[in-house]
């Protein structure tokens, strides 16, 4: 939101406090308060009829420092608030040398100088300004219709690129744009997004997390053109600037405090089938639709029943149509018996015509209109209801609804939905509306990923859900939405992933060969190599079908290529997986994530890295032209084994069955024996990639986990003159070691092979 008109004039019907002066400090030992005028004392007369902003600074974690602007504190905050992870007592150490008041938290340190205009400066640990709020940089304003609104502006550096702010589908880098934290519906096309996150990354190495859930406006370079601005209609506004000093290590932080992924099983990495939307189908349809994946040698992990599963007019009611799965638990039997899991759609809202709405209204757990009426419209579902996750016996009913197809065979939730939130409501806890509204949807994930713990066991649990905000990322896996079949739309949706990345979410999905519209067979073949080069995998569509045959011969021989290809990736790809679990650093990565230091890096929305070795460029065009970033070292294609060294631009021309897909210098990709699924033994005749460094001293280490993400075997490798050795730990078996030359030997325990000359 915008408060100014230009430079100098504030907009018509806008009044800006400011805080100007520092009228006085309150230290204790790992926290303080200043309290600022908003105009300049120079007489005892100049303090009456006048506001003082309170603001509190302090330090829930180490590198983390909060700052907590106040106008009027008196304020009723009935929540909901974010859940985050804070140290008991506060960390941090505050000093005061004369008018000069520091906290210092870690590699952070915020000053206060007393002297002059108010204003806070960060600085890192070797005393680098990483951004300040200088002189009109926190205030209060009220606008014509009588709102309140606070407000923070902090410094953008000269070449500073701002990321994140949840997954949105503008350019990659947020400066110059307004972005709104307001969950919606609206596509993969536009400036609305279905996960709202308000935090966002700095290049210059630090963060900054907006503790509102609520509706927080930004101003990326927008409004003051060297400035982030931040606001939020309320008498109070508390934000964290989170210290790296490097991408991955504000992340890291940022997850700590917010939560960190939880690791999804490894059978979620296969490729998922679904019935696609308004589609025809009953079990013989669905049946051949895995007859006719296993008859063409494409690897199937779960099939998805999309939201006819149900009766029309009644979703959701979760009971299977009678008329169309007249015998869902023999259906679910016969499929499992295939192997497959099984995931079917839900939303939170309960249509009028099913008989759960009545049920659920006289229990009291729908949403209510302050009349005491129940909340309705006829948008999606004819007269639905809305489930009110705040009430903790509207989750247990809710549950129990889902419980019973747990029961019946059904493994995982598409979550769908969780944006269309009502602000004219009151809820069951007496909670904000509008601070409910982007929050509701962490609730019904929650409510949802709860129960398949419970009932799968922990690191069984995984749900395909659309909506999210600060902290979902605990919850995944979360897909990118309905777009177009389009490769602008498959290039929204790789922008869009690599923005929710950056915003703390270690995992990502997006329905291949687009949602809307039936794609061309060109636009399905390529977005097959991006989707199966993703976190996870699933083809869906609306009106069509999305098996690869429906696409011709070739897409058939794609799907089964690069299906083939992840599953043999598997070790290296969920020891990446783990990684985010541990650590908040996703498995998808925006290239300044692994190269923060180079400044080609900065702006690139078309690659990415997967895990921290493999370089991936979709291909977005017919021709199968690409432009692709190479980052310093020697580079090798993954398929082909040409080696490249960078840093360099290049454009490549690919068929359908490749994409620029390079392996990093010094890299090792510990490789399955077994493509034939996701999950398997990944310790049963391994191979290990080496791709060595020309050093004489290159050494690495790779450790392959098992299918519940703790190290199963750890290979060292280590160069000793012109051969390789790798020994393994924790594992006897044999294993392969093979160079990109070709050359390459077997063995178990420790295996000795050539170094190929240049």
């Amino acid at each position: 939101m915008k408060f100014t008109d230009g430079f100098w004039r504030i907009r018509d019907g806008v009044q800006i406090s400011y805080a100007t002066e520092v009228r006085d400090v309150r230290a204790e030992s790992k926290r303080f308060t200043s309290y600022a005028s908003t105009k300049q004392v120079t007489r005892r007369g100049d303090t009456l009829n006048a506001p003082l902003v309170t603001v509190d600074c302090f330090s829930p974690a180490e590198g983390v420092v909060g700052v907590r602007v106040t106008h009027h504190a008196g304020k009723r905050e009935p929540g909901p608030d974010f859940a985050l992870a804070a140290e008991a007592g506060g960390a941090g150490e505050v000093r005061r040398d004369g008018a000069v008041t520091e906290l210092t938290s870690g590699p952070l340190t915020l000053r206060l100088d007393a002297e002059g205009g108010f204003g806070l400066t960060f600085l890192d640990a070797d005393g680098r300004e990483l951004t300040r709020a200088g002189a009109k940089s926190t205030a209060y304003a009220t606008t014509a219709d009588g709102a309140h609104h606070m407000l923070s502006r902090l410094s953008l550096g000269v070449g500073e690129n701002v990321y994140g702010l949840g997954e949105r589908f503008t350019p990659f880098v947020k400066n110059g744009q307004t972005v709104d934290v307001w969950q919606a519906d609206g596509g993969t096309s536009s400036e609305q997004a279905y996960k709202n996150v308000p935090f966002y990354l700095s290049s210059r190495g630090y963060g900054v997390f907006v503790n509102h859930p609520g509706q927080v406006s930004f101003e990326v370079g927008s409004e003051s053109v060297g400035q982030v601005q931040f606001s939020v209609e309320d008498q109070t506004l508390e934000y964290y600037v989170i210290a790296g000093p490097t991408p991955k290590d504000v992340l890291g932080r940022y997850t700590a405090l917010t939560g960190r992924p939880a690791l999804p099983p490894a059978w979620s990495f296969g490729l998922w089938l679904s019935t696609s939307f308004t589609t025809s189908y009953d079990e013989a349809t669905v049946t051949s639709f895995v007859d006719g994946m296993a008859e063409r040698g494409i690897p199937l992990s779960v099939f998805h029943f999309d939201c006819f599963w149900m009766r029309e007019y009644q979703w959701c009611d979760f009971r299977w149509d009678p008329e169309v799965f007249p015998d869902p638990e023999g259906m679910l039997a016969r499929l499992k018996d295939k192997g497959l899991r099984i995931s079917v759609w839900i939303n939170p809202y309960i249509a009028q015509k099913s008989p759960l709405f009545n049920e659920a209204a006289a229990l009291g757990h729908l949403v209510r209109r302050p009349n005491g009426d129940v909340w309705q419209w006829d948008l999606w579902q004819a007269g639905m209801g809305l489930v009110d996750f705040t009430g903790p016996d509207a989750r247990a009913w809710f549950q129990g609804k889902l419980k019973t197809l747990l029961d019946q065979g059904v493994d995982c939730f598409k979550t769908d939905f969780g944006e269309r939130i009502p602000t004219d409501v009151v809820w069951h806890d007496g909670s904000d509306p509008e601070r409910m509204h982007n929050y509701y949807t962490h609730l019904y994930n929650r409510t949802v990923f709860e129960l398949l713990e419970k009932e799968r066991g922990q690191g069984e649990a995984v749900v395909f859900a659309r909506s999210a905000t600060a902290g979902g990322q605990q919850y995944p896996v979360h897909w990118g939405g309905d777009c177009w079949s389009s490769f602008d739309a498959m290039a929204e949706s790789l922008r869009g992933g690599l923005s929710l990345s950056l915003s703390g979410f270690g995992f990502w999905s997006h329905d291949i060969g687009g949602f809307e519209g039936t794609p061309d067979p060109e636009v399905f073949k390529r977005w097959l190599a991006f989707g199966l080069l993703s976190s996870h995998s699933r083809l869906h569509g609306s009106t069509s079908y999305r098996v690869p045959w429906e696409f011709g011969d070739e897409a058939v021989d794609v799907a089964r290529q690069f299906t083939l290809l992840k599953h043999r990736l598997m070790p290296y790809l969920y020891g990446a997986a783990a990684e985010a679990h541990r650590t908040g650093v996703p498995m998808m990565r925006p290239m300044l994530l692994e190269f923060p230091h180079d400044p080609a890096c900065r702006p690139l929305d078309r690659q990415y890295m997967l895990g921290p070795d493999l370089l991936v460029a979709p291909v977005f065009s017919r021709d199968g032209d690409v432009e692709v970033y190479l980052p310093e070292g020697t580079w090798t294609h993954l398929l082909s084994g040409e080696r490249v060294t960078g840093p360099c631009w290049r454009t490549e021309r690919h068929g359908y069955d490749s994409l620029p897909l390079y392996v990093r210098e010094g890299a090792v990709l510990p490789l399955a024996g077994d493509d034939s699924r996701p999950d398997g033994d990944w310790l049963d005749a391994p191979v290990l990639l080496v791709h060595p460094s020309d050093a004489t001293d290159y050494t690495a280490e790779v450790t392959v986990p098992d299918t519940a993400g703790l190290p199963a075997a750890t290979f060292h490798v280590r160069r000793d003159g012109d051969l390789l050795r790798v020994t393994a730990s924790g594992t006897d078996r044999p294993f392969t070691v093979r160079m990109p030359g070709g050359a390459e030997a077997s063995g178990a325990g420790e295996v000795t092979v050539a170094v190929a000359p240049d």
